[in-house]
């Protein structure tokens, strides 16, 4: 595995010294595609470019590392991260933050080989986890009949009255289960988009005004597959762009 790898540091000689080390390492090996000496600079090459891992300093300018890391918790595709500071000050927040390794400068050859090596693990089981999830199904019984739909296929999860409505393309179920348990269980599958509905990351299409004949400026997404929409809370906005950002 290559790691595709985005150094951020607002000085020049770190990234040039973290560039010559990743050239020894080989095992995992890191192929630096970006740079950036701000935290703005390096969130604007989070969404735009796939990434494996981040070295990310903490002391910058405006956006500081913390802050860059924070935004990226909740991403299904977040690039492993990994602080390389001269503060050792940080490290209880930075693992608070999922970060899998904290570095402190100067940075050994054999130290960041070992970070490296803990990304690709990392990276890995998610996406291990993540395939299984995806393989999962859940089970609909209906009027004596039961009938497994794979989790793949559920484009969104509303509740309603005491029961859930599953939605595949081509049909709804009717399911007897929690939003919550879904949401807890399953968090790189589905996002919460209102207090009643989880939407499938992988349908999300657009994101668009919408008036339900009660408010005017509310918000709606359209998914793959299906042509009615699913309603946004005004508390849910921001995170529902911040995955429209995010690569397909």
């Amino acid at each position: 595995m290559t790691l595709k790898t985005l150094i951020v540091d607002d000085e020049a000689l770190a990234r040039s010294r973290l560039r010559t080390l990743l050239r020894e390492c080989r095992s995992p090996a890191a192929d630096v595609v970006a740079e950036a000496a701000q935290g703005a600079e390096a969130q604007a090459h989070l969404q735009s470019m796939a990434l494996d891992l981040v070295l990310l300093d903490v002391h910058m300018p405006g956006v500081d590392g913390i802050e860059v890391a924070r935004a990226l918790r909740d991403r299904s595709d977040a690039p492993a991260v990994v602080f390389v500071t001269a503060h050792a000050a940080h490290a209880v927040t930075a693992f608070d933050l999922d970060a899998v390794d904290y570095l402190t400068k100067p940075v050994r050859a054999e130290r960041l080989q070992q970070a490296l090596q803990k990304a690709e693990r990392f990276l890995k089981e998610r996406r291990a986890l993540q395939a299984g999830a995806m393989q999962e199904s859940v089970l609909i019984q209906d009027r004596g009949r039961a009938e497994r739909v794979p989790l793949s296929e559920v484009l969104y999860l509303k509740s309603e009255y005491k029961y859930l409505t599953v939605r595949t393309a081509s049909r709804s179920h009717i399911l007897d289960g929690s939003l919550n348990e879904f949401e807890e269980r399953y968090p790189a599958l589905f996002l919460r988009v209102h207090r009643n509905a989880l939407v499938a990351r992988s349908a999300i299409r657009a994101l668009e005004k919408y008036d339900d004949g009660e408010d005017a400026e509310g918000w709606a997404l359209r998914l793959d597959a299906i042509p009615e929409p699913v309603a946004v809370s005004r508390r849910q906005l921001a995170a529902v762009r911040e995955v429209l950002k995010e690569p397909r």
